[in-house]
């Protein structure tokens, strides 16, 4: 009986150290920015379609979130993170990690010249939308792999 617990406790532990070594890999990591880029940009097509009321508040938190996130996304492409846990990454960052920054780069900025001058109703979401979708998608056809 003391066998099977401790077996039990065992692979629970390793599941768990699994579970926890995987949250770090770069890919993961990767992984969870976009989900905050997703909410935030998210939250503000809400905003833009009319779906959800203005709301200065969740803009800032959206455009601070997406400027945070495009200024250190880069950094979690480290050589040898080109491939697993269903990564959709474009060998093409590795091979023009400069473009690939400087498009992130852009992100940021962008991002944080709408917090600047921080949209003041519904038609300046969405135009601040525009400007941030530009950039998304422009960085999405180049290195996203599409499933």
């Amino acid at each position: 009986m003391k066998l099977k617990i401790v077996m039990a406790a065992a692979i629970a532990a390793a599941l768990g150290v699994g579970s926890a070594i995987a949250a770090g890999e770069p890919q993961t990591v990767r992984q969870e920015e976009m989900k905050k880029v997703g909410g935030a940009m998210g939250a503000l097509g809400g905003i833009a379609k009319g779906e959800r009321p203005y709301d200065a508040a969740a803009v800032t938190t959206a455009l601070t979130t997406l400027a945070a996130v495009a200024k250190t996304y880069p950094d979690h492409f480290p050589v040898g993170s080109e491939t697993g846990m269903d990564s959709e990454a474009s060998p093409k960052i590795w091979e023009n990690m400069d473009d690939f920054k400087a498009k992130a780069a852009n992100l940021a900025t962008i991002a944080e010249a709408q917090l600047a001058s921080l949209p003041a109703n519904q038609a300046g979401v969405g135009a601040a939308m525009q400007a941030l979708g530009a950039t998304c998608g422009d960085c999405h056809q180049t290195y996203r792999l599409k499933n």
